[in-house]
């Protein structure tokens, strides 16, 4: 990938289990390994918080929020050839979904790539999170999995993932917590999106 030829190393984080106080995680494909909350390892990696079942971490210059059995996306970014646009590189987890982590607002999101969803589409909690005042958006009803559910369509400062921002992202805030934030055409419209092997990359095209 010439165009990805600049671009920065990513790591591989598999959350395998959780323990009190502690992460099972495998790491750039290695062995599975126990960390303390608090420790940084070699490659990184630091354990921030385990709650539940999923453990926070931080690496590779961001917050990362994983549940057992996920893997962090591995996400390079690069400033392009000649310095042109951000490309954005994503890898598929082990049930092939592309999934990133980026940020709405500022806010720290989980996204699955949905390129049926017209929508960027947050769950309540989520955008409580991203300050997105949603009871002043445009009331709407949403056909999901369940049924037919509330939301409002709201327009969403910023989207971010990997070294990509884009402003003003149409969106839609459910009024129920939604399992993952989804990124819908709303920004994948402004994406120049192709397969690299494995890979998803995304350009920004305006």
């Amino acid at each position: 990938m010439a165009c990805l030829s600049n671009a920065s190393a990513a790591t591989d984080v598999a959350l395998a289990g959780v323990f009190p106080g502690k992460a099972l995680l495998v790491i750039n494909g290695g062995a599975p390994r126990a960390i303390n909350v608090g420790t940084t390892t070699q490659e990184g990696v630091r354990i921030v918080a385990v709650e539940g079942d999923g453990a926070t971490l931080d690496f590779d210059g961001r917050r990362h929020r994983l549940f057992v059995g996920e893997r962090a996306v591995n996400i390079i970014s690069s400033a392009g050839a000649a310095g042109g646009a951000p490309v954005v590189a994503i890898q598929p987890d082990g049930r092939g979904q592309y999934r990133s982590t980026g940020a709405v607002n500022g806010a720290s999101m989980l996204f699955i790539i949905d390129t049926g969803a017209t929508f960027v589409s947050l769950g309540r909690s989520d955008a409580l999170k991203a300050g997105v005042d949603f009871t002043k958006g445009e009331p709407a009803l949403m056909q999901t999995a369940n049924g037919v559910a509330r939301a409002w369509r709201v327009s969403l400062d910023t989207v971010r993932i990997g070294d990509v921002t884009l402003r003003n992202v149409d969106g839609v805030v459910h009024a129920n917590d939604m399992p993952i934030a989804l990124l819908g055409m709303s920004f994948l419209n402004r994406m120049e999106m192709r397969r690299d092997g494995s890979s998803l990359l995304l350009k920004q095209r305006y």
